[in-house]
Formats: C-alpha cells, sequence, structure tokens
C-alpha cells in the first residue's frame, strides 16, 4: 500500500478555535470540522457550504488534516489524496466499527466514506 509522502509536515498543534473559525467568526454554520496537523487551523469540511479546510489547504499548502470530530481518529493527506498511516503502517482512521467496516468490505485503503476526496 502506498504511504503518504508528507507525515514529515505534521506537528503538535493546538486547535485554533472549538469550532470552524472563519464560520464563527461569520457567525455561520459548518457540518463537521477538520484541523490542520501543521498549524492547528480549525475549518470546516467540503460537505459544509463554505469548506474552510480545503480552503485552508490551498491557501497554505498545509497537507494533512485530521477529523475534528469526537470519536473519529482519521487522517487525511490532501496532497496524496489518501488515509494517512501511523509509522506500524495502521490508518488513522476512526472507531472500531469503522474499521470493521473497511476492513470487511475490502475497503481499508479508501478515505472515509469511500467516495471523491472531500477533506
Amino acid at each position: 500500500m502506498q504511504r503518504c509522502a508528507h507525515t514529515d509536515q505534521i506537528r503538535d498543534v493546538e486547535p485554533s478555535a472549538e469550532g470552524c473559525e472563519e464560520c464563527l467568526a461569520m457567525g455561520d454554520s459548518w457540518v463537521h470540522l477538520r484541523e490542520c496537523l501543521t498549524c492547528g487551523h480549525v475549518g470546516c469540511c467540503d460537505s459544509s457550504k463554505n469548506k474552510h479546510a480545503t480552503k485552508h489547504f490551498h491557501g497554505t499548502g498545509h497537507p494533512i488534516v485530521k477529523s475534528f470530530e469526537p470519536g473519529e481518529d482519521w487522517r487525511w493527506c490532501c496532497v496524496d489524496e489518501m488515509l494517512v498511516q501511523d509509522a506500524c503502517g495502521r490508518l488513522y482512521e476512526g472507531t472500531p466499527a469503522r474499521r470493521r467496516l473497511l476492513h470487511l468490505t475490502g475497503r481499508g485503503d479508501q478515505r472515509p466514506g469511500g467516495a471523491a476526496a472531500e477533506i
């Protein structure tokens, strides 16, 4: 399985906000949250109308985000468009139920939802 080539850019970061930084400033809402693992920016996902996490990636080039949702533990590389593996080759991909589903369906190498790139 191919590995993300950008894990050297992961830093020990603090979240920039409790919600999407830009949506909070403009009084808007979001669907899900993503945290940049290079700087800690918290932005809304691509299912949200503003897509601030993707805008942050395009504006900064910071490649890896993680889910900022309770109970989820997956990481996504926006450059390689793939789930990020830990040092032992295991995917960061969320709850035990989610891991079991991916294993049973043979989709362990895909991103959550198996859909086109959305962060």
